[in-house]
């Protein structure tokens, strides 16, 4: 099950990145309209950025945390903001099985790691430790899937504007256990089809790619499965790394020789 306009095993296929559509959340462009005729008007990405964060600090209320104590006062600072930036500090954490779980619910495409391989058994240790992450997640969050819909249509709105003859991006991944990665096919010595987690993180920098393992993979990556980028909102999150967010699934990698 997912909420965009094509099924998970479409998604998640290598022909997607060689041939990619256009992915949208059911009714997330419709019934924020507003918002999109907006930023229609404003030529400055950075501009458009303010006016996307503070449309979301309105339809949310996260602005008047500061009115409230406890647990409302948490759920309202604790905005799509703070789960960015705890994937940059670490993407097995809280933060990272919320997002996890909400590229599972509207994609379609289901997690393979968190603390350890997910074997999808509700007994199995590393399911019932995502589990409790996703939980205590999201009791601590306003409607925060809500709020990662719109990120991901006004991230798709943003490189539709700033690069719209673009469809794909060749991005880089550095590992420290690529024997993890459940290999679909070899193709040859130094390329292969790996299935990844539902949520990755890629850069644009290949050199910057071997600061994060003892293997680099290279990849074509449709625009379509981008999720977040760090000049998205002014480099004010993921910042320093050309980060990628990007959903999951089947890649065809070539292993890089430094």
């Amino acid at each position: 099950m997912n909420l965009c306009n094509l099924p998970a095993w479409a998604v998640a296929s290598v022909s997607f990145n060689q041939a990619p559509t256009p992915l949208h959340i059911a009714g997330v462009r419709e019934s924020n309209r507003r918002l999109f005729e907006k930023l229609d008007s404003i030529h400055a990405p950075s501009e458009r950025a303010k006016v996307f964060h503070d449309y979301l600090c309105v339809k949310f209320a996260l602005h008047h945390w500061k009115a409230f104590t406890g647990d409302s006062r948490s759920s309202l600072r604790n905005s799509y903001l703070r789960f960015l930036n705890g994937w940059g500090m670490d993407s097995n954490g809280i933060e990272g099985a919320v997002l996890k779980s909400w590229i599972q619910s509207r994609f379609g495409v289901s997690p393979t790691y968190h603390r350890g391989i997910l074997k999808d058994e509700a007994s199995g240790e590393e399911d019932n430790r995502y589990a409790y992450d996703r939980m205590r997640g999201r009791a601590r969050t306003n409607a925060i899937d809500s709020q990662l819909d719109l990120l991901y249509e006004y991230c798709q709105y943003e490189q539709a504007r700033r690069a719209p003859e673009t469809t794909t991006l060749t991005l880089f991944r550095g590992t420290n256990d690529p024997e993890e990665h459940f290999v679909r096919r070899i193709q040859n010595k130094r390329r292969a089809i790996v299935r990844l987690n539902n949520l990755v993180s890629f850069t644009a920098d290949r050199e910057r790619a071997w600061e994060f393992g003892s293997t680099v993979w290279k990849t074509t990556v449709a625009i379509a499965k981008v999720v977040f980028f760090s000049s998205l909102l002014g480099g004010s999150v993921l910042c320093g790394e050309a980060e990628y967010l990007v959903i999951g699934g089947d890649y065809e990698v070539e292993e890089l020789l430094y």
